[in-house]
């Protein structure tokens, strides 16, 4: 069996992505890791290279200014970095730039890539989320975050990333994953409130037409991390590639986690999820395979 990795990056260092710690926290699982550089305005690249690990393939990639509709742009540069992966690859490990995974968790990870290795009915493997916000202290609960989705693939090129590729689909068609126990710990929504705002607008780019983009640009400087419905303190660990970064965090945003802002309905679905687990009527991007 061999897995390979594979991600995107543009802009790192301008917008402040943990990408560095995101291809580091899965190289102990993968075989090789593809890192696809999109034509970038700072020091990405260095940045990519400063890793300097035998697994990495670096590769280059322009990313076309005209697919602004919904985040098109990052799905085209994810097929294309999926298609740089090795043939002979049973697996292909999809990571985004502000996407850390615990260490903690791969024998959990390559244990299910070795168990659903031959049974070809599973087309990729089903992770749950933290979504942290505002600082490392803080995770969204509520029902705006998705707790779920597909992060492992089966190297199949009929297999290719949905929508912004926040997931996958093979043509129209959810993928049939398992899922696993582990977690992808999501920090894009970590930086200071000057940053944040920075990376806000830079990402409206690939989103907006010109009208809305134009609105974003003239807002102000600094992002209101107290407009959240529902947030709950964060009680583990943070990933040991994490650690660096964390320790070097120089802003406070402090947060009233028993603030509550839902609608009726929201509010009934939501204590309704914390009494039962379950998320009723939420939309998956993926069917999970039963026997």
């Amino acid at each position: 069996m061999k897995i390979s990795g594979f991600t995107i990056i543009r802009n790192a260092v301008m917008n402040d992505y943990p990408a560095v710690e995101a291809i580091r926290s899965i190289l102990p699982v993968v075989d090789e890791m593809i890192v696809l550089v999109g034509d970038s305005a700072d020091g990405t690249l260095q940045l990519m290279e400063s890793i300097n690990d035998p697994k990495i393939q670096i590769h280059h990639s322009v990313w076309n200014p005209h697919l602004r509709s919904g985040g098109e742009v990052l799905a085209v540069e994810t097929n294309k970095a999926f298609q740089l992966i090795d043939p002979e690859s049973t697996w292909a490990f999809y990571i985004q730039g502000d996407e850390v995974v615990h260490e903690k968790y791969h024998p959990a990870i390559y244990d299910a890539c070795l168990g659903y290795k031959d049974d070809l009915a599973v087309q990729g493997l089903l992770f749950k989320y933290l979504h942290f916000y505002g600082t490392y202290d803080y995770v969204g609960d509520s029902r705006k975050w998705y707790n779920h989705e597909v992060r492992i693939i089966r190297n199949d090129k009929k297999i290719s990333a949905y929508k912004d590729a926040q997931g996958f689909r093979m043509g129209d068609a959810k993928l049939w994953v398992k899922p696993i126990d582990a977690f992808v710990y999501h920090y894009g929504w970590v930086k200071s409130p000057e940053q944040m705002m920075k990376k806000q607008k830079n990402a409206s780019k690939l989103w907006h037409p010109d009208e809305a983009l134009k609105e974003m640009m003239a807002s102000g400087d600094f992002w209101n991390f107290n407009d959240f419905d529902s947030l709950q303190k964060f009680e583990g660990t943070h990933p040991a590639v994490m650690q660096k970064r964390i320790a070097a965090q120089n802003w406070q945003v402090e947060m009233d986690i028993s603030r509550k802002k839902f609608s009726f309905k929201d509010k009934l679905l939501y204590y309704f999820e914390k009494l039962t687990g379950i998320r009723p009527f939420d939309f998956r991007n993926y069917r999970i395979k039963e026997y």
